[in-house]
């Protein structure tokens, strides 16, 4: 099937007279396609106007190879009919696989939503589909629309078709020297890098996955506000797909074959292309085939090697022995590279300072084929302030990818200081693969916080109060330590504005001090420093605030001394 499906045509390759001839047969027989943009008529070209949709003007394909088959000269349909036949009405090359159409339509829909200026006709999509890949592949995809091997251009190394040296490290076509065209619209990576879509939403943009695919194509043909309703925008859209005219003529043939009507079919069941094999003439940078020399013609006898050239001082010199040229470094296959870094269900990563994250940094690793890939050194790499480690006072962790292609972490042990970091998982050495999970500290907290006893607290003006006063701050019940506390000395608890005057802590210097921050000790508890009163007699409040929001209000009260009268002589 695989041979089978590589019988494709490099651009051009076919004779122009012949695919003319079919499209004018085909016009004979239907309703016309839309006419081809003037100075389209023959030979490889340019997309009109130098447009393209692919960056640095590069067509979407590499200018790859493509099916050269052109539709049936039957309609599949007479005029003004429906374009959505039931299952069992058609010929077999009017029919599309079920998933393969449903990826069509998808995307028109898709693309109708952001870009309804475009005008996208899911038969386009159709035209393409079925001269890149026979509907990949007569429709062999699995239940996510993926196909089960990726569908691959040859090569693109100026063999015979364009020279693209690797910009993917082989992560999508399993090459790291030279770029294929890939999935069933044949993208090449560097192109898929910049337009690749997650359309099923499973978290990845594969081109081997028809319903990706499709939506990518989508949108690449409508770059640059193209109207596809509109004969020259849709041959420029063509065009920057597969800059040959010939290509251009195959794909309208097949666009104007699906407008006229076509059926679902069973996904495996499409009609594959027929095409002849391809040829494989030696090319010259310009494209033209270099001839194969002939050999001189032999003497009698026969041919007299020719002598090298002579040394200075006579005789001749030995041929030199030329270079052996180093075999190229085997490609690794696809099953072998790695194509993707995921999630592999990594929760929240919360915790309070000093305490353990409930959770632990997870990844998947999968080749280039989207399986899981088994024994993958995975490296993660905690980042930030908070002195957040993993298990064993370690910032940085290997860990050797299980055969479900999972690795995780060692747990977290978080920091005393709170904030933000982030782990981040990297794998791959050609070109990695990275994935940054983010992650914060929370400063300790206690849902209670409360007095060890109950004396009243006393003191005459000018006086220090006598009585010490602890206090516990516990959370969930267990003591709280290492909690931040605020201590603030207020006239009325319901008003908690500093007061100017009343009772006061005192700092280094000795001058009055209202606001303390503090810190609970290893049990939870917390001791004041000493209170002081000054002149002013009344009653005063202390508050105390914990982070986490617990709050207890302690009264203090300054009063003179009674007099007392002085004996009677």
């Amino acid at each position: 099937m695989a041979a089978h499906i590589r019988r494709r045509l490099r651009k051009g390759a076919t004779t122009t007279a012949v695919a003319a001839a079919a499209v004018a047969a085909l016009a004979a027989s239907q309703a016309p396609a839309a006419p081809l943009t003037e100075g389209s008529t023959g030979g490889d070209q340019q997309a009109a106007g130098g447009e393209s949709g692919g960056p640095e003007d590069d067509a979407a394909t590499g200018n790859s190879p493509y099916y050269t088959d052109l539709p049936p000269l039957v309609t599949p349909d007479r005029p003004g009919s429906s374009s959505n036949l039931p299952a069992a009405t058609g010929s077999a090359e009017a029919g599309i696989p079920a998933s393969v159409l449903a990826a069509y339509k998808q995307a028109e829909r898709t693309v109708a939503g952001t870009d309804p200026a475009c005008r996208l006709p899911w038969q386009l999509l159709a035209a393409i589909g079925k001269v890149e890949s026979g509907q990949a592949r007569g429709g062999k995809v699995d239940a996510n629309g993926t196909t089960p091997s990726p569908i691959l251009g040859p090569a693109l190394n100026g063999q015979g078709f364009a020279l693209i040296k690797d910009t993917d490290g082989g992560a999508y076509d399993g090459d790291a020297v030279h770029d294929r065209a890939v999935g069933p619209m044949q993208f090449i990576p560097s192109t898929w890098a910049t337009w690749g879509q997650d359309a099923n939403g499973d978290g990845r943009k594969d081109p081997n996955n028809i319903y990706d695919a499709a939506l990518a194509a989508g949108r690449y043909l409508c770059a640059g506000g193209r109207d596809l309703a509109v004969a020259a925008d849709l041959d420029r859209a063509v065009l920057s797909y597969n800059q040959s005219t010939e290509y251009l003529r195959t794909v309208r043939s097949w666009f104007a074959y699906y407008q006229r009507g076509t059926h679902e079919v069973p996904d495996g069941s499409g009609v594959l292309p027929t095409s002849p094999s391809t040829p494989t003439p030696s090319t010259t940078p310009g494209g033209t085939t270099s001839p194969t020399p002939s050999p001189s013609p032999s003497k009698p006898g026969g041919t007299k090697p020719s002598p090298g050239p002579s040394k200075p001082g006579g005789g001749v010199s030995p041929t030199p022995k030329p270079t052996p040229t180093p075999p190229p470094k085997p490609t690794p296959p696809p099953a072998d590279t790695l194509g993707s870094l995921e999630n592999a269900g990594t929760g929240p990563l919360t915790a309070t300072a000093g305490g353990t994250f409930d959770e632990r940094v997870s990844v998947r690793a999968r080749n280039a084929l989207g399986a899981p890939m088994a024994q993958l050194p995975v490296t993660f790499t905690v980042t930030g302030s908070t002195g957040t480690l993993f298990e064993g006072g370690r910032k940085t962790v290997t860990v050797i990818s299980k055969a479900d292609g999972t690795a995780t972490a060692p747990a977290l042990k978080a920091g005393e200081k709170s904030g933000d970091f982030t782990v981040t998982a990297t794998a791959g050495t050609t070109r990695p693969r990275t994935l940054t999970y983010a992650a914060s500290v929370t400063a300790r907290q206690a849902d209670a916080i409360v007095r060890t006893d109950s004396k009243a607290l006393v003191a005459a003006p000018g006086e220090k109060f006598a009585d010490a006063v602890t206090l516990k701050a516990t959370y969930k019940g267990a003591a709280a330590a290492g909690v931040a506390v605020t201590a603030t000395l207020v006239a009325d608890a319901d008003k908690p504005a500093e007061n100017d005057k009343g009772p006061h802590f005192k700092d280094a210097d000795g001058k009055p001090l209202r606001t303390l921050a503090l810190t609970t000790d290893a049990e939870g508890l917390l001791r004041l420093p000493d209170l002081f009163a000054d002149e002013n007699p009344g009653t005063y409040q202390l508050v105390l605030t914990t982070e986490g929001g617990a709050t207890v209000v302690i009264e203090l009260t300054v009063e003179a001394a009674e007099e007392t009268a002085p004996p009677e002589a």
